[in-house]
């Protein structure tokens, strides 16, 4: 038996025993314990009902062919001959669906993030294109049934972002959106253009997993918190009382400031977010090489730097450099429909995947 079906029969008896775990009254009760439980088996759902199906198909399949081998109505033999021809089909897809479904995971995958968007290169145009990748973000967030939370930004005078951090929570979220890490390029031409030319600006974009103290453990030692007035809008509450929060990490010098929120718990809270996610981040950039074999990530290098996309405004078009993906659609991207070029990169990196473990096991089935 090939190395793939033990490894599917393994995952069924775990997936049954999960079953019978989450029906006793002693697991019910254990609320932690329950959720862990629902987690794993809310993940080998979908690879389990397919790997069942599959397990049917091949039984008709030996049906069909036992009936081509024994009848001797010609009625019959058609339409067994249909049949096979159908479930062989459906083999063939459920098998590749399988493959894909069995890749080795981002263990992060299923968290929330925070992402960062930050104007770069070209000025009063950076900034608003930062804005711009905000707005689309925003509405691709809202078309998947995301929670989209502004969490701290410093906006420039022309209305655009020096730098903005959003929160976006949901199901799936990491896995869709780690692919924006790195820098983005607009050419258009600026409002402020008298002579209608095209200019190129640069906005960079950094996702991090949301991680809680479970998944990463920072020492409050570590950590030096000052607290001061906050500035800007908000009246005379947020300019009487110190209810902004500095947070620096002293061992890798990252510090987070935070001020737009209502009280200085909840600035606390929320600079702990980003400082969590920007340690994290910045403990797996000592090690990339390692953390992308971790991963097997195959899309891009994960060097913010690197130029990921184009936005072409006046041809209407977006070009995702790593993939070679060219769609004549930019209006409708910047409108939040990002799914084509997601779908597209998520594609890319499985396809890449099943080379590397073809390469050690050329025939899964």
């Amino acid at each position: 038996m090939d190395k793939i079906f033990e490894q599917l029969d393994g995952l069924l008896d775990r997936y049954n025993e999960l079953q019978e775990l989450m029906s006793d009254p002693d697991v019910i009760n254990d609320t932690k314990r329950y959720m862990a439980l629902s987690k794993e088996e809310a993940n080998m759902r979908e690879v389990v009902a397919k790997y069942r199906r599959l397990k049917q198909v091949n039984s008709d399949i030996e049906e069909s062919e036992e009936v081509l081998r024994e009848s001797h109505d010609s009625e019959l033999e058609e339409l067994a001959k249909e049949d096979l021809s159908n479930l062989q089909d459906e083999k063939t897809k459920l098998e590749a669906d399988i493959k894909i479904l069995m890749l080795p995971k981002d263990p992060n995958d299923d968290k929330n993030i925070i992402m960062e968007i930050r104007g770069a290169a070209g000025g009063d145009e950076a900034s608003l294109f930062a804005g711009d990748l905000l707005g689309m973000y925003q509405k691709y967030a809202e078309h998947q049934g995301w929670h989209f939370e502004i969490i701290d930004e410093n906006r420039t005078e022309v209305g655009g972002f020096k730098e903005v951090s959003v929160l976006i929570t949901g199901e799936n979220v990491y896995s869709k959106l780690k692919y924006e890490n790195g820098a983005h390029r607009v050419q258009r031409v600026p409002q402020t253009e008298s002579q209608g030319r095209v200019h190129t600006s640069t906005a960079t974009v950094a996702v991090m997993p949301e991680y809680d103290e479970v998944d990463i453990d920072i020492d409050p030692k570590d950590i030096r918190v000052d607290v001061y007035r906050s500035s800007g809008a908000g009246g005379q509450h947020i300019n009487k009382t110190s209810s902004a929060v500095r947070m620096t990490h002293i061992p890798t010098g990252i510090v987070v400031a935070m001020q737009d929120q209502r009280s200085q718990q909840q600035n606390r809270e929320k600079a702990m977010q980003i400082l969590r996610a920007r340690v994290y981040d910045y403990y797996e950039s000592q090690n990339q090489s390692e953390y992308d074999a971790n991963r097997k990530s195959a899309v891009g290098t994960g060097d913010r730097s690197e130029r990921i996309r184009t936005y072409n405004y006046p041809q209407n078009r977006v070009t995702d450099h790593r993939i070679g993906l060219t769609l004549n659609k930019l209006d409708r991207i910047m409108s939040g429909d990002l799914g084509e070029v997601i779908d597209a990169l998520i594609l890319y990196d499985q396809t890449k995947k099943l080379e590397q473990i073809q390469d050690g096991e050329t025939n899964l089935f």
